[in-house]
């Protein structure tokens, strides 16, 4: 089991920068890949970025690619979301997960995919 919590998350004008982190409790955290996603208010939740294990391979949504970068510091069972150029369609809750699969080699992009969900930071940025 882990529990993960975000933070983070604010109101930034269009062109401004966040990072948000997402700690976990538990000492597996370093053998699951984890993902961040979000959910804008009307719409279903979508993927953004992923991460495995070591953090060696790394996978973005289109619409971030280039702005968004993921990244993870497992002594401090932490993973971020530097989120740069931000856009008022990046408006959202943004959602850290863990896929608690064997090795932590997948780099998921669907829900599906992660076994464990925080409880979602929002992120507001203005025009």
């Amino acid at each position: 089991q882990v529990q993960l919590v975000e933070s983070g998350g604010g109101l930034v004008q269009a062109g401004g920068s966040l990072r948000l982190s997402c700690a976990a409790s538990g000492r597996t955290f370093s053998s699951y890949g984890m993902g961040w996603f979000r959910q804008a208010p009307g719409k279903e939740r979508e993927f953004v970025a992923a991460i495995t294990w070591n953090g060696g391979l790394t996978y973005y949504a289109d619409s971030v690619k280039g702005r968004f970068t993921i990244s993870r510091d497992n002594a401090k069972n932490t993973v971020y979301l530097q989120m740069n150029s931000l856009k008022p369609e990046d408006t959202a809750v943004y959602y850290c997960a863990a896929d608690a699969s064997p090795w932590g080699l997948r780099v998921g992009h669907s829900t599906y995919d992660y076994n464990y969900w925080g409880q979602g930071t929002q992120v507001t940025v203005s025009s």
